[in-house]
């Protein structure tokens, strides 16, 4: 296994203008460095360099590792990358690939630039197929397209706790064998940083069933459920509170914030759970509260509806024949 170097990605810079150190220099390092060059020489209006090429993005498929959840890109969360191609009338920062051998249907494998890829092909599929995806070809092992890809993107915004979380959970297996102290150390991370982080990955399947989207799952709301899910009585409560919260976005198509599904979690774990004769509570689709029902135990039935309930009568109607049901 490559052992890398501590200081990855503080010394990006360095040796620049020796092109043959480049590739004597630690792999990632040079690869950033060339990537450096190649910029430069874009932004000038300069030929680019040899390992950089226009290459068809059909020919091109993401490395295993990529950190990118492909069922989250879209026009959409892609728009500003598509106007900007637009704009340009070509993609300027070119995307970090390595060639692949034996394999008929695709000639690299993106370690860096997945969301460059996708814009690349929507493009093309939309009327500008004389759009090309622009890469950086590099030789780099798995461990070392790792560092390469976590670089890349580990300051990017759009790339969720939950989809980082699973590419450091992997990589905290195939390449430090299971050290965290090792990872943080090659990654130039703090270990609790680290930590928390990895924390995102390892919630319960059921508990993360309660999210409407894996993405609302941050190191903030996994920072206040994991804990508690060392003690089987309060783990056993915060599942029973995931099914409902389940069976309810099933009922009412309500979406709830990451937020307020940890809230929620948590403070089942400190209030009993709910009995016959305690009042429980319906929320919309805005995740508000929409109605408070009490079953008596003659089999009896008192709904309220708060005063603030931002909800339709329609919306209300559909609750209580649900209720009724």
């Amino acid at each position: 296994m490559s052992k890398g170097n501590k200081g990855f990605g503080s010394q990006f810079t360095a040796g620049l203008d020796d092109e043959d150190n480049l590739d004597q220099s630690n792999p990632a390092e040079g690869i950033m460095a060339s990537r450096s060059q190649t910029l430069a020489r874009i932004a000038t209006g300069k030929s680019v360099a040899d390992r950089t090429e226009w290459v068809d993005p059909a020919r091109c498929r993401p490395w295993r590792m990529h950190n990118r959840d492909l069922d989250h890109l879209s026009e959409e969360s892609c728009r500003d990358l598509i106007d900007s191609f637009l704009s340009a009338k070509k993609q300027r920062i070119p995307a970090i690939v390595r060639r692949l051998k034996d394999d008929p249907e695709f000639d690299f494998e993106i370690i860096a630039g997945v969301r460059r890829w996708w814009t690349v092909k929507w493009l093309r599929a939309h009327h500008h197929p004389e759009y090309d995806y622009l890469v950086t070809i590099q030789s780099v092992t798995d461990e070392e397209a790792f560092r390469v890809s976590d670089v890349e993107n580990r300051s990017r915004k759009d790339i969720s706790d939950w989809e980082r979380a699973k590419e450091y959970t992997v990589a905290l297996a195939e390449f430090y064998e299971g050290s965290q102290s090792q990872m943080a150390e090659h990654l130039n991370l703090s270990k609790s940083w680290l930590s928390r982080l990895l924390d995102v990955a390892r919630l319960p399947e059921e508990l993360v069933a309660a999210f409407s989207d894996t993405h609302d799952i941050t190191v903030r709301v996994a920072r206040d459920i994991k804990p508690l899910t060392g003690d089987a009585k309060m783990l056993a409560k915060m599942r029973d509170e995931a099914e409902r919260i389940v069976d309810e976005r099933a009922r009412t198509g309500a979406r709830i914030s990451g937020p307020e599904v940890a809230k929620r979690l948590v403070k089942a774990t400190v209030t009993p759970a709910a009995k016959g004769g305690a009042e429980k509570e319906i929320t919309g689709k805005r995740g508000k509260v929409i109605l408070r029902y009490t079953k008596a135990r003659g089999g009896g039935l008192t709904i309220k509806v708060p005063p603030k309930a931002e909800a339709t009568p329609a919306e209300l109607l559909k609750a209580i024949e649900a209720l009724l049901a």
